[in-house]
């Protein structure tokens, strides 16, 4: 089973969600926990995760022979990111750009054009306390954060449970991160920001026909709008989080919400047991 961990706003708590159930889970099944969130992975901070191994992540540029290039300005036209021009007898190529589908190296007509790797990042793989952990990591300066999270999502585990915490917001990386999952949690918090990006999360999980369910998490500082939403949009409310200092203080000093609050374990527990029910 994949459950994905996401919200349409940035610092909702994805993370003390995926850490949290996590560590409910890990003596009860195997469990796998995937940092997704490559731009600004930290799950390794809650779970004292031990790092153990680290491989690059790279992606096809195209490298141009110049002798052999006739400047046909074909490789220019089925690239459709812009990452090459022909300007006279000149080919630039910009590797911030390309994709890597390796267009223009499939139809340049006189074999000028292949492809070098280029990296972007890396996967770091290990283990915490009783189950294992892989994150990614982007390089700073570098766009393309999809095919990290591509190789961070190979490492999902075989038996059991696999948790991704996928990055804030709705775009290309979040869409990469929670495809294929069995069932997405949507962190969010009562405020307007955060029912405005609730909608957008939500959207995105009925385009890609994502089974998915609510979280609120700190409780009690805004109104009762997005609960209301969620009731009138059929979006199951799973699990409430108050506001409260105890969970501030100790998840600023990295101690996650079931070791702190260890009341919180069985919360987690029946959380698990309501997804389990739903996607059956």
């Amino acid at each position: 089973m994949i459950i994905s961990v996401a919200s349409g706003k940035g610092g909702t708590g994805k993370t003390l969600v995926a850490t949290s159930l996590t560590l409910a889970l890990k003596d009860t099944m195997p469990v796998t926990l995937l940092d997704c969130d490559v731009e600004e992975p930290n799950a390794h901070i809650y779970v004292n995760a031990r790092l153990t191994c680290t491989s690059p992540v790279t992606i096809p540029v195209p490298f141009v022979n110049e002798s052999m290039c006739t400047s046909c300005g074909v490789c220019q036209d089925v690239c459709a990111f812009n990452a090459i021009v022909v300007l006279g007898s000149a080919v630039l190529t910009f590797k911030e750009l390309c994709h890597g589908c390796g267009a223009c190296t499939r139809f340049c007509p006189v074999g000028a054009i292949t492809e070098v790797p280029h990296e972007i990042g890396i996967v770091e793989e290990g283990d915490a306390d009783g189950f294992s952990f892989v994150d990614g990591v982007l390089t700073i300066g570098q766009p393309m954060a999809p095919p990290i999270i591509r190789n961070v999502k190979r490492h999902h585990g075989n038996d059991g449970v696999t948790i991704i915490d996928a990055s804030p917001g709705t775009s290309c990386p979040v869409v990469e991160a929670v495809s294929g999952s069995d069932f997405c949690l949507l962190v969010t918090e009562p405020t307007p920001f955060g029912l405005h990006d609730l909608r957008l999360a939500v959207e995105t999980m009925r385009e890609l026909g994502i089974p998915h369910g609510a979280i609120i998490n700190r409780a009690g500082i805004g109104d009762t709008r997005t609960e209301e939403y969620c009731h009138r949009e059929g979006v199951p409310l799973l699990m409430t989080i108050p506001f409260d200092e105890r969970i501030a203080k100790s998840y600023s000093r990295g101690i996650p919400l079931v070791e702190a609050l260890p009341e919180y374990r069985q919360q987690f527990l029946e959380l698990f047991q309501h997804i389990r029910e739903r996607i059956a």
